[in-house]
């Protein structure tokens, strides 16, 4: 063979290569790591993330917001006859809601998913010791008639209007073995989820984790026995760079294709900036979410107890031109958790206006005086001061820590930034309360999603319930409490909207939280990737990342 034909065969090799990789992997570059893999403990969004690729709800909502079924043959309603009303045993109305799984689903090790998994997840669900925190608890249904392999009726004992609506299940032969016998905070030690991921059959979904590098990447390879639309992708590496600036670099580098808006990642400013650099390397999604970005109050500190002083720190601080600054306008200013996009936004619960001059009239009223520092002291020479924590080396949340520390200062209030890394964030300090003042970060609800995983008095963290809840600001009101079950059972849309007006009434006058604003998704996208459609909810893209194809 002649030079010029090597050098022409290795030319049409090498051209043959690139494409071939360039559709046989997907990098997606995060910023977090998920600390755990569980779907049903310790609700986080990169951990949803992760796993939306890989194990499937029993439904979700998709692309345009609509409930669907993704384990089930038919979604069951009121009206096609799939739930019906029903007595309970004392006298209450309740609801028996018939769910039939797919016949030909599988988990990833080729046993059939049944309603033994269905039975199993009921029942440890139903277990406080479990730790679940899922967004659609188990215990809602309180009893379970199983009908054959694929059919069964669940019975609730009460009307909900998330009837249909339940999450992931867990493959009986292998996790009942974890869960057996286990006390308070052991299924969490024990599950194979967290203790050896990258089990054969943990998953159900088109994808099944492979691989699992603590801290640095998760590894899916197509799941064998998915019987669905088979997976464009050979590899789906999931990289963490904790550090966004880093990760912005990988991705102009190439070494990461995607940076996804749904997941912890590029920062909105990065991703403008990058539009503007190179506006045609990629393709940019800016998509409206759910996903509400602000700060908890412990309100066990002895500061943080008078609303006055709550109410002056939300005063303070210039959230209409932060995000006008920061996020080109392209994320609005929150009143309380509800978006303007939810159906059950409350128009009337108006965000507060930036007052400082307000803000200090409201601490003196509480008894705080500026010093001689400039910092306020109350009667006994404490000062005005808190700790306020996010997600260490994403530069956009502490860019808006030290705008925030400045404001907060011009109003006499000092605050000292302590940041942790995620895991650490996530894993321990938000989990079990133990930051002592603020702490910044963002959720992501599903549609029409109840606040009782946030907001109910039985969903504060403690070690009796395995610090399973999330009602990380200590919620203990049983107002609340009884308009999170009101909003849950009445099925009428305008009375509905008329207890979540009333929820939302009652959040903003407490101030327990220091809403900042709702993120617009922003996503980079390779021109090349097709079939990937951003949801802007709790339901994120990667539930359908079968059709994500490389043209």
């Amino acid at each position: 063979m002649s030079v010029r034909a090597t050098i022409m065969g290795l030319s049409l090799l090498m051209g043959l290569a690139s494409p071939a990789l360039a559709k046989d992997d997907l990098v997606i570059g995060v910023s977090q790591f998920a600390p755990s893999l569980n779907p049903n403990i310790d609700p986080t969004v990169i951990k949803s993330y992760v796993l939306d690729f890989a194990i499937r709800p029993m439904t979700a909502f998709d692309k345009d917001w609509k409930l669907s079924c993704l384990l089930c043959t038919t979604l069951p309603t009121i009206e096609n006859g799939g739930a019906k009303f029903e007595t309970t045993k004392d006298g209450k109305q309740g609801l028996a809601v018939t769910f039939t799984l797919k016949p030909d689903l599988k988990w990833s090790d080729g046993v059939p998913v049944t309603t033994k998994d269905l039975l199993f997840t009921w029942k440890l669900g139903s277990d406080p010791k479990s730790g679940f925190s899922n967004n659609n608890p188990w215990d809602r249904a309180k009893s379970i008639d199983v009908i054959d392999e694929h059919t069964a009726v669940l019975h609730l004992d009460r009307v909900i209007v998330a009837y249909n609506q339940w999450d992931q299940l867990l493959p009986e032969h292998l996790e009942a073995k974890a869960a057996e016998g286990k006390e308070a905070g052991d299924y969490l030690k024990a599950t194979l989820y967290n203790r050896a991921p990258a089990t054969a059959g943990l998953y159900n979904g088109p994808y099944m984790v492979t691989g699992y590098d603590s801290g640095a990447q998760i590894v899916l390879e197509p799941n064998p026995y998915w019987s669905g639309t088979k997976p464009s992708f050979k590899r789906v590496v999931i990289k963490t760079i904790e550090n966004t600036a880093a990760l912005q670099a990988n991705l102009e580098s190439g070494d990461i294709d995607l940076a996804p808006g749904d997941a912890p990642a590029l920062t909105i400013d990065q991703v403008i900036a990058l539009q503007q650099k190179a506006p045609d390397k990629f393709a940019y999604i800016y998509k409206p979410s759910l996903t509400y970005e602000h700060i908890d109050l412990k309100i066990e500190n002895p500061f943080l107890q008078d609303v006055r002083v709550r109410r002056a720190l939300l005063m303070a601080i210039d959230r209409d031109t932060l995000v006008s600054k920061l996020f080109a306008g392209k994320q609005p200013v929150a009143a309380t958790w509800v978006n303007p996009l939810d159906a059950n936004f409350a128009a009337g619960v108006p965000a507060v206006k930036y007052d400082p001059a307000g803000a200090k009239k409201l601490l003196a009223e509480a008894g705080w005086k500026p010093g001689a520092d400039g910092i306020c002291r109350n009667d006994k020479g404490d000062r005005l001061a808190f700790e306020i924590a996010t997600t260490a080396g994403n530069k956009l949340r502490e860019l808006v820590e030290a705008v925030l520390q400045s404001q907060w200062k011009a109003s006499c209030v000092d605050i000292a930034i302590k940041n942790e890394p995620a895991r650490t964030l996530f894993g321990e300090t938000t989990k079990k309360r133990t930051f002592t003042g603020m702490v910044m970060y963002g959720w992501s609800s599903a549609v029409g999603e109840s606040p009782r995983k946030t907001q109910f008095s039985d969903q504060i963290p403690t070690a009796a319930n395995n610090y399973g809840g999330a009602n990380y600001i200590g919620l203990n009101d049983p107002k609340m409490d009884g308009l999170i079950i009101q909003a849950e059972q009445e099925l009428d849309p305008a009375k509905q909207k008329a207890i979540w007006a009333e929820m939302q009434g009652i959040y903003a006058e407490q101030v327990r939280v220091l809403p900042l604003f709702f993120r617009a998704e922003p996503y980079v996208v390779p021109k090349w990737l097709k079939g990937f459609t951003p949801t802007g909810h709790g339901d994120y893209s990667p539930l359908w990342a079968e059709n994500w194809r490389a043209e």
